[in-house]
């Protein structure tokens, strides 16, 4: 989390955590509160792949389709980092040089109604398209496609760096993903313990239940 010496961005001209204040009242009740940016949200990244799919088909200019591929993608990378992720869950992650010239990564998370539906569909179009992408890569790779391994690798770069801040932001900033599973395991083997212990002696017991994680 941000601590309060976190300088303001200086295009925040709405604090972060205060957009619900600016919210419309009457579409509290609606299934989307932010239906454009969910839009925008799938629009860019759905496209992006869309194009690399099928350009083939309207151009056979390889710096063409290399372009329109990365405008989508560019354009996708800066709407989840700064509109979408911040509506539709809460969270934001960014990066501020300090006064002695250190760099400062930051990840915030506020306390807000969110939707359930928008966030739902913020998380899978987040997933989803890198695993799209690392299905390209690989048929690039295997197909010694290597201008296209190119493209491919730039999006996955993009994609990645929005999910990974966004990851980092939902499981907090001092916590890593490491620390966050080996919680949950803790916390599942003390809960089937405690289980246990209370249960009357003549019930049989369950076997102890833990989720693994598939992190060592």
């Amino acid at each position: 989390m941000a601590s309060a010496t976190v300088p303001l961005l200086d295009d925040d001209t709405i604090p972060f955590g205060e957009e619900d204040e600016m919210r419309d009242p009457s579409t509290a009740a609606q299934k989307y509160t932010h239906p454009y940016v969910t839009f925008f949200h799938l629009f860019f990244r759905g496209a992006s792949i869309v194009i690399y799919i099928f350009c083939g088909w309207f151009s056979d200019s390889f710096i063409t389709s290399f372009v329109f591929v990365v405008l989508f993608l560019s354009a996708d990378f800066w709407t989840v980092k700064n509109i979408s992720g911040r509506l539709l869950v809460g969270l934001r992650w960014w990066n501020y040089v300090d006064d002695e010239g250190k760099s400062h990564w930051v990840f915030e998370s506020k306390n807000s109604r969110i939707n359930k539906h928008e966030q739902r569909i913020f998380w899978l179009g987040l997933i989803l398209c890198p695993l799209f992408w690392g299905l390209f890569f690989l048929m690039a790779l295997f197909g010694l496609k290597f201008k296209w391994l190119l493209l491919v690798m730039i999006a996955i770069a993009l994609n990645a760096a929005n999910l990974y801040g966004y990851v980092k932001c939902n499981y907090g900033a001092s916590k890593d993903l490491n620390s966050a599973a080996t919680d949950f395991v803790k916390t599942q083997l003390f809960k089937n313990a405690v289980d246990i212990m209370t249960k009357p002696s003549g019930t049989p017991q369950p076997p102890i239940n833990v989720r693994p994680t598939g992190i060592v």
